[in-house]
């Protein structure tokens, strides 16, 4: 194991130097100083705790109905909460949902022994990835119970391999392992495991949740009007040159982009090549004309969930890159859903495409074909928004069979 440790330190190294010049990694180091202390300071030693585990925003929203759940069912427990990237922590760091919310420490062996000591949780949830060794090893010797969530499993992963010893050895340390899929169960059942149930995601059910608590927002209602809207979510550069044309090409639909990153050069390029006038979120006011702009640039965080029950049509950025975004907060609202070609690597992307709910598009010819049908055909566009929604509600439960599950009730 000495290798990963090494590649621990290694990281650390990188992360540090990367601070110099950007602010992620610079939240990355700030996040961890005098983590322990502050725990000290902050976490109730006598308290009953359960520890929450998510890598990022995304896993995060996974945990949420989970996190949810236990408030209102087993109030006599604590919830700690953590994150390892800025991107979720940042973000999140004022949910109230949570008693104590901090980063997770860098996982040596010292830093594993000393998060446990001060947090001494009964029981730790991890949510779909994160394996850390050293931490999985120190609550392996401290017999906590613990179990990860809507996990998935693919064939090429490191478990599978003639060198992932260690981490096969680590999935021994969860007491059950919560599935999404029934591939996920027959690959652990290859390596020996029996304890795994297949309960699904859990994003299904804090969909259904975003659907009934989605707010109304006045800037949005006012931009919209009595005109049809197509929300674009956590766009990246290449998702945005076909939204430009798809714009331009339908000066009578209205548009709402949300940049994952507001990076200012792309926002300017946006404003700059839209024809039909732009608005951003941020400098709207009362006095703000929203009649005569097509495209509202949405330039904050925290309400592109609630935007997507304004819309008609949808598209999901990141499939040009590493992989699409969250789609299920746009089908949940039955909107049919484009994105770009990387998507494979997501079981409900692949659904709600052979559904007929979602199509994959490789350049502008794609997206103009799937969206002309759905824009001129209301029948078509009807049934179509039927399927996304159909599909979202029918795959619900996931939380309530891990609650269940590990408390045994």
């Amino acid at each position: 194991m000495w290798f990963y440790n090494l590649g621990l330190i290694l990281y650390a190294w990188a992360v540090r130097l990367a601070a110099l010049r950007h602010k992620k990694a610079r939240l990355w180091i700030d996040g961890r100083r005098d983590l322990f202390r502050r725990m000290r300071e902050t976490i109730d030693p006598e308290a009953r705790i359960i520890w929450i585990h998510v890598a990022s925003l995304g896993e995060f929203e996974q945990g949420r109905p989970i996190i949810e759940n236990l408030r209102r069912t087993h109030p006599e427990y604590k919830i700690l909460l953590t994150f390892f990237s800025p991107s979720g922590y940042e973000i999140r760091k004022d949910y109230k949902g949570a008693d104590y919310l901090f980063y997770l420490p860098l996982d040596t062996s010292r830093n594993a022994r000393r998060f446990l000591d001060i947090a001494h949780p009964e029981i730790a949830i991890f949510v779909k990835y994160e394996y850390w060794l050293n931490l999985l090893r120190e609550l392996r010797r401290c017999k906590v119970r613990t179990y990860i969530v809507s996990a998935i499993f693919r064939r090429n992963s490191i478990f599978f391999r003639p060198y992932g010893g260690w981490w096969r050895q680590a999935l021994e340390t969860f007491d059950v392992l919560f599935v999404q899929n029934e591939e996920s169960k027959e690959l652990l059942a290859t390596l020996g495991f029996d304890n795994v149930l297949v309960a699904g995601d859990t994003r299904f059910d804090r969909v259904a949740e975003i659907t009934r608590t989605a707010k109304r927002i006045d800037i949005i209602d006012r931009f919209k009007g009595d005109s049809r809207l197509f929300v674009a979510g956590s766009t990246w550069g290449p998702d945005e040159e076909l939204l430009i044309r798809l714009i331009n090409d339908n000066p009578e639909v209205k548009f709402i982009i949300a940049p994952h990153e507001m990076d200012e050069g792309r926002i300017a390029r946006i404003i700059g090549e839209v024809r039909g006038g732009t608005l951003r979120y941020t400098q709207c006011t009362s006095r703000t004309g929203y009649g005569s702009r097509q495209v509202l640039i949405l330039d904050t965080v925290g309400i592109l969930a609630s935007v997507y029950s304004y819309a008609t049509w949808s598209y999901i950025g990141g499939g040009f890159g590493v992989g699409i975004h969250n789609t299920l907060e746009a089908a949940t609202f039955g909107l049919p859903v484009a994105f770009g070609p990387n998507y494979e690597k997501f079981k409900e992307a692949r659904d709600l495409v052979t559904l007929g709910a979602a199509r994959s598009v490789s350049d502008y010819a794609q997206l103009r074909e799937w969206f002309t049908p759905l824009r001129d055909n209301e029948v078509f566009l009807q049934k179509t928004s039927r399927i996304a929604k159909d599909y979202t509600t029918r795959h619900q439960g996931a939380t309530s069979i891990i609650i269940k599950t590990i408390f045994q009730e």
